[in-house]
């Protein structure tokens, strides 16, 4: 497969070959934050991608140039996480190769990295970035890598040097996903259950608020933390998923959770958390009942969302949507401006049901509704969004295949 990158300006030599990757975002139909906790999740790939170029540098020289921005940094050995922001997630791809033994402590590359993936939308533009990469470094450098591996080495890459704590979910789309079908992921810790086809005559697409979302803020990161606070508290040990208590068992158990706590008292009666990429911090007051009830209601909806489909009931299936929409806000992951986009939406005849996705605090609201409606929908809302608030929303429309998908090519 041939791919076209714009204009390098000799960034690459002619003495080896470019091999490039590529790997989209993705759409967080249902389940969101709940991956962490265990639960199943719905996402579909997204037309947008991520493209990375690798050649290796008989140098032992790291170097990576941004298409998108018009920077080239060189990366100092053991400097990875120094490095500018935006090349972490590049830098911690070559690290963490390196860490593991697949990748000679020497061996030199050059990266090259072109991405439309929306910045700060929730559409997983890191984990595009961080697929496209690994894979086209893993090419170079000859290294087999099953979809599974791949996702994984790129989480890590996620929470170990950009210092983000998601899920596992964005990386596993961008790998394994397949244009026009949810992916169905159960989190415990990555078990593909399979694809289910988007039926026919619906669509599913996203609008960006452009209100900016990161993993990293305090409130994805809150939310995280409270989740496993609440887990501790009902009793679970550290192989538990909070997921795996139904509703029903969780209101059996018959324990009060606290709605706010914080973590300086937490800490003093229960210690820390088993989640290795937060920290209660006992300066901080935690949002734990509804944080902790979020993922064990979400499982449960992800999994009404997808039997609604199958037997072509899509007010059930907006209803789960709308709820967990709703479930965002409790745990304080909700924005106005996400919010008024739901109300916009709702108001479209025909739409089934909107959703804030991924990490919330922002970002971007995916919509359920007919295909013959999603042209009007889209623009109506847009629209009357950006007369609300005077911001032009992105429209994140279409899907392709994930990385895998998608043999690596040569420049």
């Amino acid at each position: 497969m041939k791919f076209e990158f714009p204009d390098h300006g000799g960034f690459f030599t002619k003495e080896s070959p470019v091999f490039v990757a590529r790997a989209p975002g993705r759409l967080d139909v249902m389940g969101g934050i709940a991956d962490y906790s265990g639960s199943l999740v719905a996402e579909m790939p997204i037309g947008q991608a991520a493209l990375c170029g690798a050649q290796v540098d008989p140098s032992g020289k790291l170097t990576i140039r941004s298409l998108n921005i018009g920077r080239t940094v060189s990366v100092a050995p053991g400097g990875e996480k120094e490095t500018e922001r935006w090349a972490v997630y590049l830098a911690g791809c070559v690290a963490l190769l390196k860490a593991e033994g697949l990748l000679h402590p020497d061996a030199g590359v050059r990266l090259l990295l072109s991405s439309d993936v929306p910045l700060g939308a929730g559409v997983s533009s890191s984990a595009a970035i961080e697929v496209a990469t690994m894979r086209a470094v893993a090419a170079a450098f000859e290294i087999a890598l099953d979809g599974l591996t791949l996702a994984r080495l790129c989480q890590r890459v996620e929470n170990e040097w950009v210092g983000a704590p998601c899920g596992v979910m964005d990386q596993v789309t961008s790998a394994c996903g397949e244009a026009g079908k949810l992916l169905l992921l159960r989190c415990q810790p990555h078990t593909i259950e399979g694809y289910t086809q988007i039926p026919t005559g619906w669509s599913v697409f996203g609008i960006d608020s452009c209100v900016k979302h990161s993993v990293g803020g305090m409130g994805y990161t809150g939310v995280r933390c409270a989740a496993f606070m609440g887990a501790k508290l009902l009793g679970l040990q550290p192989t538990d998923y909070l997921c795996n208590l139904t509703p029903t068992h969780y209101k059996a158990l018959g324990i009060t959770l606290p709605e706010t706590l914080s973590g300086a008292a937490f800490l003093e009666e229960h210690g820390p958390t088993w989640d290795t990429v937060t920290r209660v911090d006992p300066a901080q007051h935690y949002p734990v009942l509804s944080a902790t009830e979020h993922p064990i209601f979400e499982n449960q909806r992800v999994e009404t969302f997808l039997a609604a489909l199958d037997v072509g009931d899509f007010v059930l299936a907006g209803k789960q949507m709308l709820a967990a929409h709703a479930s965002y806000s409790r745990c304080g992951l909700g924005t106005k401006e996400t919010d008024l986009l739901v109300e916009l939406t709702m108001d479209q005849s025909g739409v089934a049901g909107a959703k804030i996705t991924g990490g919330g605090s922002g970002g971007t609201v995916c919509i359920l509704c007919p295909t013959e409606r999603e042209t009007v929908v889209a623009e109506s809302v847009a629209e009357a969004y950006e007369k609300h608030t005077g911001n032009a929303p992105r429209l994140i429309q279409g899907t392709s295949p994930g990385a895998l998908a998608t043999p690596v090519g040569l420049l």
